[in-house]
Formats: structure tokens, C-alpha cells, sequence
């Protein structure tokens, strides 16, 4: 069976490009516009891991990571950030969140895939 992967960005073209990488390679996707629609959706059906905007209007992925390590029900899940945030800071503020992985945009829908294979490994 497939793992599920959600993927939380407010960009409409950044959530199909993901979405589309990560079913070619296997992946099970679901998809949200942002930290309260990715909620309802790890509620409804959690995933094996998420990858998160960092710069989402409204509750912004720091805050949204912070959130998903204080919950008891997701304090395990394996957490990517992808973000155009692509400081030295900004790795270190997104893994002081919870994140537990960092790529920066542009993706490289290449390596993508096995990245987030290396995320679900390293998180069991």
C-alpha cells in the first residue's frame, strides 16, 4: 500500500507540481490550501507524512509544525519543510519548529521522491 503524503502550500502550482511528482512516484497525495484546511484533512484521514509551506498566509507552517508536535495524535509525524526560505536561519527556525527535513524552492522534482522515501525511513 502506498503512503499518503500531504502537501500544505497556498500556491495552486506548487500543490499540483508536488501532488504530481509524488503520485508519479507513488505516493497516495492529498492536498490543502493551508494550516486549517490541512487539519481538517489530518483529522479525516491521517497521512504517513507532510510536507509544509513555510510562508502561508494566515497560520504560517512554523506555526502549524509547532501545532502538529504539541498534539499527541501527531507528534510523530514526519514533517518536510518546503519553502523558499532557503537560509541557514530559516532551516534552523523550520526544524526548531519540528520540521524534520528542509528543501528549499525551486523543487527538484528529481530527488523529491527519495527524499521523502529517506523522511518516512528515518521517522519510523
Amino acid at each position: 500500500m502506498a503512503a499518503r503524503v500531504l502537501v500544505v502550500d497556498d500556491n495552486a502550482a506548487n500543490l499540483k507540481l508536488l501532488g504530481a511528482v509524488l503520485r508519479l512516484a507513488g505516493y497516495e497525495v492529498a492536498t490543502a490550501r493551508d494550516a486549517v484546511e490541512a487539519e481538517v484533512e489530518l483529522r479525516r484521514r491521517p497521512p504517513q507524512a507532510v510536507l509544509l509551506d513555510l510562508q502561508m498566509p494566515g497560520i504560517d507552517g512554523f506555526t502549524l509544525a509547532r501545532r502538529l508536535r504539541s498534539e499527541p495524535s501527531t507528534r510523530g509525524l514526519p514533517l518536510m519543510a518546503v519553502t523558499a526560505y532557503a537560509g541557514e536561519h530559516d532551516e534552523r527556525r523550520a526544524r526548531e519548529a519540528g520540521c524534520d527535513d528542509f528543501v528549499a524552492k525551486p523543487i527538484d522534482t528529481r530527488t523529491l521522491p527519495a527524499r521523502v522515501a529517506r523522511l518516512l525511513e528515518a521517522c519510523r
